[in-house]
């Protein structure tokens, strides 16, 4: 039963810096919608949706990190078979035996001392949509067999004498240069071609920096709530860094960096590091002060280092800092 506050006692009220509790935290999770803010992402919905509503196999190409799987499961939510599997297979993952099993599985008996009949991903994607990651990765020996499925809408099963049907939907991506691939002979012309139909490549971040202030927000919502820390105010300098910075591991770099100023608490590592103090990363180096971090920073460097890696070292230094401090504190006996 809850208790009356008394009379004139002044409500009380959660800072609100204060970290939400996980109940709190998974109540005010919102939706984002990595399609709305940035013309090119615009242009690659309208070519989803456009590609959704046939059967046709679609390839989603570009770089590490740019959000190749995001746009998988914008078209399979806006394909006619929403409501059935989106099975997701990393080609990069598992070594070709492996892998064969994976996506064709196997009959009772087919290896020795395996009593039990596996279904692979076609069979569960059935009526849903298969999701080939990396497809670049697949050996040759398989590319055959996914082309054979692909033309025929059939697969066997390993050890297995019937055929199966495979009613499911096909997406792939690749990091790759598929063309070079063919050329090296360590891609199937045929099944190139027939990928290469339908090409969605997705935009690298650098080419959608209007989406880099609302990531931001994003990412600093969602690591708030899953660490329960306090949200930190993005400095103005680091957030000119942000829009000026190449971003060579696109989204997922950025992400990375967000999360680790959550959960270090400060940005202050960031802006030093990326505004002089090392004068190799920039064209023409300044040192950074308390005083003048809010001014225009340089432009990057083309050899600048990714923030992963400055991160990284930031994170290094600052343990060997508080190491120090305890050894000293402790006379340097390490005991």
């Amino acid at each position: 039963m809850n208790r009356a506050r008394p009379s004139g006692e002044p409500a009380r009220f959660k800072p609100i810096d204060e970290p939400l509790s996980l109940e709190k935290a998974r109540a005010s999770s919102h939706t984002y919608d990595p399609f709305a803010h940035s013309a090119a992402m615009r242009a690659l919905k309208r070519a989803i949706v456009r590609a959704a509503s046939t059967n046709a196999t679609v390839l989603f190409t570009g770089e590490r990190g740019v959000g190749k799987e995001l746009a998988a499961k914008a078209l399979h939510r806006e394909s006619p078979r929403p409501h059935h599997a989106l099975i997701k297979v990393s080609c990069a993952g598992l070594p070709a035996d492996l892998l064969d099993e994976e996506l064709f599985g196997h009959e009772r008996g087919a290896f020795p001392d395996d009593h039990r009949r596996k279904p692979g991903k076609f069979q569960l994607a059935n009526r849903g949509t298969l999701f080939l990651d990396e497809i670049t990765e697949m050996p040759l020996a398989l590319q055959v067999k996914l082309l054979l499925v692909l033309q025929a809408r059939e697969f066997s099963w390993i050890d297995n004498r019937h055929e199966a049907r495979a009613d499911g939907r096909v997406i792939a991506s690749t990091n790759r240069d598929l063309a070079q691939l063919v050329d090296k002979g360590l891609f199937r012309k045929d099944l190139h071609d027939r990928l290469n139909a339908v090409m969605l490549p997705v935009p690298p971040l650098r080419e959608r920096r209007e989406e880099i202030p609302v990531l931001v927000k994003h990412f600093l919502d969602r690591y708030t709530r899953q660490y329960l820390r306090p949200r930190p105010a993005i400095l103005p300098a680091t957030m000119e860094l942000f829009r000026v910075y190449p971003w060579p591991g696109n989204v997922r770099e950025l992400e990375s960096t967000v999360k680790r100023i959550v959960v270090l608490g400060t940005q202050d590592w960031l802006v030093q590091k990326l505004r002089g103090l090392h004068t190799p990363m920039w064209s023409s180096p300044q040192r950074a002060t308390t005083a003048d971090r809010s001014q225009t920073v340089p432009a990057l460097a083309d050899d600048a280092p990714s923030l992963t890696a400055i991160g990284r070292a930031a994170a290094l230094q600052a343990e060997r800092g508080v190491l120090k401090q305890v050894l000293d504190r402790v006379r340097w006996n390490r005991r």
